[in-house]
């Protein structure tokens, strides 16, 4: 995951420009079309790698661009699995898929067309798209995907004031009331957890974080080029190039998986899982690391270095950490459960 590449370095130099600008940066895909192939499409490695590029640029861009690419393939699986789907007519898209307790989102699909109604937390850019893909509660214990018209007009408004985070602070992902809003389903219940893409999307999403990572290390490597680097600036360096090295080796691997047709169902959901996690410790070792060798010179003078380690511990949380963990666990242990045996290589 390079810029050395036409398409890479183009989406880089562009990424630049846009800066924090959440609506320059939403345009990115349109104009760079060649960076954003559908994954499983056969290039997915084409599509992480620029979204690493973004991520190593700028994470307020790569936060704000990866949502509405993950909503146009989820569309694009819909179609593909012939499911119709309606108001989807272009955009902005976000996906807004997260619960929280003491809220539900509740769809009434007796109505025509079905309507929304209920609080959905960890909605991102709200405020600033168009549409959203939206998990709503069907039943008592399913949920369904559907299609929205955001805005006031379809008794959509953003909850203000929730969003406090030093990180990410353009990317509000605050609480989103709905209220009788007009929605249309995509896919049947239960479908877009069951989807291949999902596991897809969540290694999309950590290709991003790889790409942060690499955004905090050049940082070291320009301090220690800047003069002579002793054992010790010589030692973090050379560790956080490995550990960078061989979580990127992993992404590769998992994108021809997916082109292969390797990563679906169950083995694509265990591919997540495992990949995720590596990426994710990557990024903690490399954000250590970083922050061990540099002191606290950058953290409180600079602000693009400051800016881009709040940004980057903030969204890495979108792994679970000991919690995903224990998920991989179970699937190592799954076959004593009296399931499949599970496909593990030690």
């Amino acid at each position: 995951m390079t810029v050395s590449d036409r398409v890479s370095a183009d989406l880089a130099a562009d990424a630049s420009r846009a800066g924090s600008d959440v609506t320059a940066a939403l345009g990115l895909p349109e104009s760079h079309p060649a960076a954003f192939p559908l994954p499983g499409s056969g290039d997915t490695w084409r599509l992480w790698a620029s979204l690493a590029v973004l991520g190593s640029v700028d994470l307020t861009v790569a936060r704000a661009v990866e949502p509405h690419l993950d909503a146009l393939a989820i569309l694009a699986e819909a179609r593909a699995a012939g499911y119709r789907v309606e108001g989807a007519d272009g955009g902005r898209w976000g996906v807004f898929a997260a619960e929280g307790p003491g809220s539900r989102l509740v769809a009434d699909e007796s109505t025509d067309p079905t309507t929304l109604g209920g609080l959905k937390p960890w909605c991102s850019l709200a405020g600033s798209l168009d549409r959203a893909l939206v998990t709503a509660w069907c039943g008592d214990d399913t949920r369904r995907l559907y299609a929205v018209r955001l805005g006031a007009a379809n008794g959509v408004a953003v909850e203000e004031g929730a969003w406090v985070a030093r990180g990410l602070p353009l990317v509000p992902s605050g609480p989103v009331s709905f209220t009788a809003s007009a929605a249309h389903p995509v896919g049947p219940p239960g479908w877009y957890l069951e989807r291949s893409g999902f596991a897809w999307g969540g290694m999309g999403v950590a290709a991003i974080w790889w790409g942060g990572a690499v955004g905090v290390a050049r940082r070291l490597r320009e301090q220690l080029r800047q003069r002579d680097p002793d054992q010790v600036g010589l030692m973090h360096l050379g560790a956080v190039d490995a550990s960078l090295h061989a979580a990127s080796a992993v992404l590769e691997q998992a994108a021809a998986s997916v082109d292969a047709g390797a990563a679906d169902g169950a083995a694509g959901a265990a591919l997540a899982l495992r990949v995720r996690r590596v990426v994710a410790l990557t990024v903690e070792e490399v954000l250590g690391r970083v922050g061990h060798a540099l002191g606290p010179g950058p953290l409180a003078l600079e602000e693009e270095h400051a800016g881009r380690v709040a940004d980057l511990q903030l969204y890495v949380r979108q792994e679970h950490a000991e919690r995903d963990a224990a998920a991989l666990g179970r699937h190592v242990l799954g076959h004593r459960a009296g399931g499949p045996e599970p496909e593990v290589l030690w």
